[in-house]
């Protein structure tokens, strides 16, 4: 049976691979190598169970003769990965009435019968597939009575006497184990966790350990780590007199396994065993380089050790089971970055739903920001910054958000809306402030005026209810289920330490506000690789100036007014550059069309000719002037900066004096000024000559001499198209994604989320391209425009700094393409460094197998 690859016994040189029998039956055949006292065990091959499965049996006797004779067996799944299941383990395979005889004087009859009548029920549900219900009545309180009922009511049912041959029971165990894997259900709930359509089935058939007999008998698993922290701690559970994974189960009398005043532990009864265990634990994480569960079987007092599977462990866990290996030598710290999945870190950097909690589902939508948060329903931005002013967390429910909503989500707990989708602004301003966000959620019937929201259900919430985001699922729950705060500890600072190391890609972050700043360098980014000045205009106190200015039409007017914008402008870009302690900071010029900073309903635009001193005609004759069909196309980017000069010319102005402000305290600051929206060469010669004039300026007022670089943010195709052209005046290119893939498309980032799951399902589009980088279209331009600037620049800087620069697939299509860095919102940051290790040693180790 040792040369046969398809039917083998487990031995250390048997030919046994994962790819070719399944996870399980190779971890047996590395424990039995260790020389741990594995039961005997028999694998079968994939290809081997795939003939099973149609109708082609194995040489079951010659499966029965390599075990001793008369004892039982199980058969266990052995898939490739212990991830996509597979069909249930069927313990006490042979037992018969003739075992059942030996066995009870063995045992002891009690015993016997127990076991006899868990095997008559498995194979009758599992393998012959009778209904459970067959065997409800079956409620004596003695074993032996139990087991004649079960044995009756298997025979009334199949029509014909539980078989007895123990060949029979195998060959029967094995098609029934073989055909679940091969149908329709079992196929499409692997596909779910990430298998391939054809992907194998291997079996392993084992000698029994009963677990129920004479002196400490039973079984149970044991674990040297926390599975929720990762810690070291031994855990795990413990049954006496039982088999399989019955100590698992929550209603079970199970003892805990170390020394605890709550109640008799393994390490009290059998001190022995325990010892054993943990040692063989132990060895097992070193020689498997992994934390494993080790399940196991007492008999009477003895160890056996039936199988070893990898820790079931949280996100937070597997950062502190990857680094503890790493640090102990066991695997090096290259491995430990390759271990972990660059998106479980969101699980570190925000509170999280505890998965164990019951949800009430009243909405989903797409989960636009990670993270959780519970509060009472708002339904403006106002109301919000009410509830904060009590000290009340809220929820802030809009139809979608806009500039003006920027004060509110600063003071929420989450948002939520109707409309949108994972570029919107909601989505974008949710990701940077680290603020959970689900958007797009239109099975939900958002009422703002009413201020109600009802579930499709026909549940009726108003402001003032209860409700819960969670941005990781895109989930709407009724009430607050418990919530797992977020977890940076030393193990998740020394996985960001080592994968700064391992990378060679810039990772800047995306930040408006010197609070996101300040969380950025708490991340260690390397610089701001975009500033969006125009939030810095929705306070209060600018909002009035700012539509102060839309409101005259002369230059030097206009100049005058921004002179009052000037110095909060100037302290906002200073701050930056002081938290940035000297690092790159890029600053996109002013972007949004005009008419986001005036009042769209009439009390609003009354208001607004109150504090202007105006009549109410002309603010309404001005905000119908400056509406138009499609914004987003409009008067926006350096369109105004042509346009309406005086704006850029005060923006150049205050980062300069800034820059020198910043540098006499500090490290010398080289400003970035970013201008947005390019579609043209000459557009940029007219904003470059305007900026040098600014620079000149105040370099001659203040008598100091200062650098800084200019380049463009592609956003449009002709953009990219024209990239070798624009190089010439420009020291870095920026490509906006985001835009540039609403503009290559024609699809609308808010509205595009209202369809785009239809057209992901049907096939239209691999993924959202709004998610995930479109490598085909969008990527083209952007391998265009890299190497045509490149080709007019040679030195020039290449750069993302849409959201896909927090995706890990399109950081890899970035780091191939020859990009210096990717920017990405603040909390996205680790992720992106993570995706650039992996990137990086991935490469390392191509090269060193070539």
């Amino acid at each position: 049976m040792n040369t046969d690859p398809n039917v083998t016994l487990v031995t250390p040189d048997a030919p046994i691979a994962a790819a070719t029998h399944g996870g399980r039956a190779k971890c047996l055949q590395r424990l039995t190598r260790l020389n741990l006292p594995v039961p005997p065990t028999v694998a079968l091959s994939f290809p081997a169970v795939k003939e099973i499965a149609q109708g082609v049996l194995p040489d079951v006797d010659r499966i029965v003769s390599a075990f001793p004779s008369g004892g039982l067996l199980c058969v266990r799944p052995s898939s490739e990965d212990p991830d996509w299941g597979g069909p249930g383990a069927i313990l006490n395979i042979g037992m018969n009435d003739a075992c059942f005889e030996e066995l009870r004087s063995e045992l002891g009859a009690d015993a016997a019968a127990r076991i006899y009548a868990r095997f008559v029920q498995s194979y009758a549900v599992h393998v012959a597939r009778l209904d459970p219900d067959v065997f409800e009545h079956v409620t004596c309180a003695s074993p032996q009575e139990a087991l004649q009922e079960c044995l009756t009511a298997y025979e009334d049912e199949a029509e014909e006497a539980f078989p007895q041959d123990p060949a029979r029971q195998l060959s029967d165990v094995l098609k029934s184990m073989a055909r679940a894997w091969e149908g329709t259900t079992a196929r499409l709930l692997r596909q779910a966790r990430g298998a391939p359509p054809d992907a194998g089935l291997g079996l392993v058939v084992q000698r029994m350990v009963f677990g129920i007999g004479k002196g400490e008998s039973g079984s149970g698993v044991l674990q040297l780590v926390d599975t929720a922290t990762g810690a070291p701690q031994v855990t795990g559970r413990y049954l006496s007199q039982s088999q399989g994974r019955e100590a698992l189960k929550p209603e079970s009398e199970a003892l805990f396994l170390t020394h605890d005043p709550r109640g008799p532990s393994l390490q009290d009864i059998a001190p022995k065993a325990f010892g054993a265990l943990v040692e063989y634990a132990e060895l097992m994480r070193r020689k498997l380089r992994e934390e494993m569960q080790v399940e196991f079987a007492l008999d009477d007092g003895e160890v056996h050790i039936l199988d070893g599977v990898r820790v079931a462990r949280s996100a937070r866990a597997s950062v502190r089971i990857a680094v503890d290996l790493a640090a102990d030598g066991i695997i090096p710290r290259e491995e430990a970055l390759m271990r972990i999945p660059p998106r479980t870190l969101n699980e570190l950097l925000h509170r999280q739903v505890d998965p164990e909690a019951p949800r009430d589902l009243i909405g989903t939508g797409i989960a636009a920001s990670p993270g959780a948060a519970t509060g009472k329903i708002v339904f403006s931005s106002t109301e919000a910054q009410a509830s904060a002013a009590r000290g009340e967390p809220c929820i802030l429910v809009r139809r979608e958000t806009n500039p003006e909503d920027i004060r509110g989500m600063h003071v929420s707990a989450a948002v939520l809306t109707e409309k949108g989708g994972i570029t919107s602004h909601a989505a974008v301003i949710g990701r940077g402030m680290g603020l959970p966000c689900v958007v797009g959620a239109n099975d939900m019937r958002f009422q703002v005026r009413q201020k109600t929201l009802t579930a499709p259900d026909g549940r009726v919430f108003t402001q003032g209810d209860e409700i819960t985001i969670d941005g990781s699922t895109g989930q709407v729950l009724a009430g607050a289920p418990p919530l797992l705060e977020a977890a940076q500890d030393d193990a998740f600072q020394a996985i960001m330490d080592w994968a700064k190391e391992a990378s060679d890609l810039g990772i800047r972050a995306n930040a408006d506000t010197p609070v996101d700043a300040q969380t950025a360098r708490n991340f260690d980014a390397e610089g701001i690789g975009l500033c969006r000045t125009e939030h810095m205009f929705f306070e209060a106190d600018r909002l009035t100036v700012m539509r102060e200015m839309i409101f005259t039409a002369d230059p030097e007017d206009r100049r005058e007014v921004l002179e009052r914008l000037l110095p909060m402008q100037r302290a906002d870009f200073t701050e930056l550059f002081r938290i940035m302690e000297g690092k790159p900071v890029t600053i996109r010029l002013f972007d949004p069309p005009l008419h986001e900073f005036l009042p769209s309903d009439r009390s609003g635009q009354r208001e607004l000719a109150e504090a202007l001193d105006l009549p109410l005609s002309d603010v309404t004759r001005r905000v119908d002037a400056l509406r138009e069909y499609n914004p987003m196309l409009g008067m926006r980017g350096v369109r105004l900066g042509v346009t309406v000069p005086e704006i850029y010319e005060m923006q150049a102005r205050a980062i300069f004096e800034a820059t020198l402000a910043a540098s006499a305290e500090g490290d010398p600051v080289v400003p970035e000024i970013m201008i947005p929206l390019v579609s043209a060469k000459r557009e940029v010669e007219l904003v470059k000559t305007r900026v040098d004039a600014v620079a000149a300026a105040v370099r001659n007022e203040q008598e100091r001499d200062f650098t800084y670089r200019l380049g463009v943010m592609v956003e449009t195709p002709r953009a990219a198209l024209r990239a070798g052209e624009i190089a010439q005046h420009c020291a870095f290119l920026s490509f906006g994604t985001n835009d540039l893939t609403q503009m290559t498309y024609g699809l609308s980032r808010d509205d595009a989320g209202r369809f785009m799951s239809v057209y992901v399902q049907q096939g239209v589009y691999a993924e959202d391209p709004f998610h995930t980088l479109d490598i085909e279209g969008v990527g083209e331009l952007l391998k265009l425009g890299a190497e045509r600037g490149r080709a007019a620049q040679p030195g020039l800087t290449l750069s993302i700094c849409g959201e896909h620069g927090g995706n890990p697939e399109s950081i890899a299509f970035c780091r191939e393409a020859g990009f210096d860095y990717v920017s990405c919102s603040p909390f996205r940051v680790p992720v992106a460094r993570l995706a650039a290790a992996q990137l990086a040693i991935a490469d390392k180790i191509n090269q060193r197998a070539a």
